[in-house]
C-alpha cells in the first residue's frame, strides 16, 4: 500500500509545511479514533480549488467496531457529490449527519472535520461511528467522546497537533492504556480504570477523582527532578501547553505519562493526561539497549577511522612538493570528512535518519577554510533540508560539497576575489529542489556538465544518477552574472 507521503506526492501540490502537518496529524490520529470510537478517513483535494478528493490515510478504532471492512485509501470522490464534505468546505466547521428518524437497531453516525493549517483548510477528516440505538453510554464512553470532540475541534481550529512539536508515533500512551480528564483547575474529573491501576502501581492507594493531579503525583516519584518536570508538564497542559511523553519510575514500577492541552475554539477546557504502565515493556527493552549501543558505536568508530584517513591524507599532502598532488589530496580530505560528518551524526541519532541542515552548516565552514587562500567568497543557506535517511543524506552531502567547493575555487578570479555562494533549498511532498548559485564569472559558453571531465563533476554525475536517482543541471545564470546548479531529488517512495 502506498504511504501518506507517496499519495500526497502523487495527487497534490501541497507545500512542505502542510505535508508535515498532515503527517503529524496522522501520527496522532489513532488517539482521535479511539476516543471517538470512529473510523477516520483523510480526504485531500488533488489540486487547489479542484472538486476531486483523494483518500490518503485511514485508521480504525481499537475501542469499538469498525464501520469499514475494506480499505478506502487511494479512493477518489467529488466534493460536490458528497453533501457532508461540501457542507464542511462551505461552512468551514465540523458538520455531523442527522440521526435517522426511523427506529433502527444500529446506524453509522457520519461527520466531517476540516483540517486547518496556517489559517487554510488543507484536508478533511471523514468520521464514521457505528452506534447502537437504545443503549445508554457508559461513563468511560462519555469521557472518551467528550475528549475526542475537543481534540477534533482543535484540529478544525488548527491547534492540534501542536505546531513545531515532534509527533508521538508509536511510543506514546494511548487512550486504552489509561486516561485522566482534568478541568481548568487541574483537578481530575474522570479517571479510567487503567489509569487508576497505573497510579496504584505507583503506590498510591487513595481516591483520584476530585484531586489536583499535579499535587497528587509529585510525592509518588522518587527522583525529585523527574517529579518537578512531570508536575511542570501537567500544569503546563492545563495552561495550554501540550508536552511530549515522559517516563517516570517509582519503586518497582515504570509509568509513561503524556499531557495534552484541551483548548477547543481557543478557550481553556483543562487537559487530557494519558498514562501507561510500561514496567514489563521496559524490562524487555533493556535487552535491546546493548544492540542499539553497538550500532551507534560502529558509526562512531567508522567516523573515527574516516577522520584518521583524512588526517593521513592531509599529512601526505603537506609533505608533497607537487601542487597538483597537494590539491588532489586536499580534495580527498574534504570528501572523506563530509562522509565522516554523516556517521558522526548517526552515532548520536536514535535511528538511521539525520538532520541535514546541521551537517551542511558544519560542512560549509570547513570548505570556506580550505578555499580561503584562493577566494574570500561567503556561503549561506536559504531554506531547510529537513530530516533525511542515511542512504540519501550521504550522497547528497557529497554532491553539495563538490558543487560548493567548485564554486569557491572556480567562480571568482583574481579581479573578483570575493562573492556570494547561496545554497537554496525547497522541499515538497514530491521532491527536494536544491540550487547552488554564485555571482562569479560564470561557466564558458557551450559548457555541459554531461561532457565535463573533472573528477569532482564526474563524482557528482555518478552520485546523482545512481544514488539520488535525480537530475542535475549546471548553466550560466540568466538573471545576472554567475553560475546556477539545480539539483532535483525525488522523495517519493523514501521514508
Amino acid at each position: 500500500m502506498s504511504t501518506l507521503s507517496d499519495l500526497l506526492a502523487d495527487f497534490t501540490a501541497l507545500p512542505g509545511a502542510a505535508v508535515a502537518h498532515l503527517q503529524a496529524l496522522v501520527s496522532e490520529w489513532q488517539l482521535l479514533a479511539d476516543l471517538s470510537f470512529s473510523d477516520l478517513l483523510l480526504w485531500v483535494p488533488t489540486e487547489e480549488g479542484c472538486d476531486d478528493l483523494v483518500c490518503v490515510a485511514q485508521v480504525r478504532p481499537n475501542t469499538g467496531a469498525t464501520a469499514y471492512m475494506d480499505d478506502r485509501v487511494n479512493n477518489h470522490r467529488s466534493l460536490t457529490g458528497s453533501p457532508l464534505l461540501r457542507r464542511a468546505a462551505e461552512e468551514e466547521r465540523i458538520v455531523d449527519e442527522d440521526p435517522p428518524t426511523e427506529a433502527l437497531a444500529s446506524w453509522t453516525r457520519r461527520g466531517v472535520v476540516p483540517v486547518r493549517h496556517d489559517g487554510q483548510i488543507i484536508a478533511y477528516i471523514r468520521r464514521d461511528t457505528s452506534s447502537l440505538i437504545g443503549r445508554e453510554a457508559s461513563q468511560l464512553e462519555t469521557a472518551y467522546i467528550d475528549a475526542g470532540d475537543d481534540l477534533f475541534q482543535m484540529v478544525c481550529d488548527g491547534s492540534f497537533p501542536p505546531p513545531g512539536q515532534p509527533a508521538e508515533v508509536h511510543t506514546g500512551p494511548r487512550a486504552g492504556d489509561g486516561l485522566l480528564r482534568l478541568d481548568a483547575d487541574g483537578k481530575v474529573v474522570y479517571g479510567s480504570p487503567n489509569a487508576v491501576s497505573a497510579y496504584h502501581r505507583l503506590n498510591y492507594t487513595g481516591e483520584v477523582m476530585g484531586h489536583d493531579l499535579a499535587a497528587l503525583t509529585r510525592p509518588l516519584i522518587g527522583d525529585p527532578f523527574d517529579a518537578a518536570e512531570l508536575v511542570a508538564r501537567i500544569n503546563g497542559a492545563v495552561q495550554g501547553r501540550s508536552g511530549l511523553r515522559m517516563e517516570v519510575e517509582a519503586k518497582a514500577a515504570t509509568v509513561l505519562f503524556r499531557a495534552l492541552a484541551l483548548r477547543p475554539h481557543g478557550r481553556p477546557y483543562g487537559a487530557l493526561v494519558l498514562v501507561r504502565d510500561v514496567t514489563e515493556v521496559r524490562r524487555r527493552d533493556r535487552a535491546l539497549l546493548s544492540k542499539d549501543a553497538t550500532i551507534r558505536e560502529i558509526h562512531h568508530r567508522v567516523k573515527n577511522n574516516l577522520q584518521t584517513v583524512a588526517a593521513l591524507l592531509r599529512l601526505q599532502g603537506r609533505r608533497s612538493e607537487d601542487p597538483s598532488v597537494r590539491q588532489a589530496l586536499g580534495e580527498s580530505v574534504r570528501r572523506v570528512a563530509s562522509i565522516a560528518l554523516v556517521h558522526e551524526t548517526l552515532s548520536t541519532s536514535p535511528d538511521d535518519r539525520v538532520d541535514l541542515d546541521q551537517i551542511v552548516d558544519r560542512l560549509v565552514p570547513m570548505m570556506s577554510d580550505v578555499s580561503a587562500a584562493e577566494s574570500s567568497a561567503r556561503v549561506r543557506r536559504v531554506g531547510s533540508f529537513g530530516i533525511l535517511g542515511a542512504e540519501l543524506a550521504t550522497p547528497l552531502v557529497m554532491v553539495l560539497a563538490e558543487m560548493v567547493q567548485n564554486a569557491l575555487q572556480h567562480a571568482f578570479g583574481p579581479e573578483q576575489p570575493g562573492g556570494l555562494v547561496t545554497i537554496t533549498v525547497q522541499r515538497s511532498a514530491r521532491e527536494l529542489d536544491v540550487s547552488v548559485i554564485d555571482d562569479g564569472m560564470g561557466v564558458p559558453e557551450g559548457f555541459a556538465i554531461e561532457k565535463a571531465s573533472g573528477l569532482g563533476l564526474q563524482i557528482v554525475r555518478t552520485l546523482v544518477a545512481s544514488e539520488l536517482l535525480g537530475t542535475i543541471d549546471l548553466r550560466r545564470r540568466t538573471d545576472g552574472p554567475g553560475t546556477q546548479v539545480t539539483l532535483k531529488v525525488p522523495l517519493r517512495g523514501r521514508s
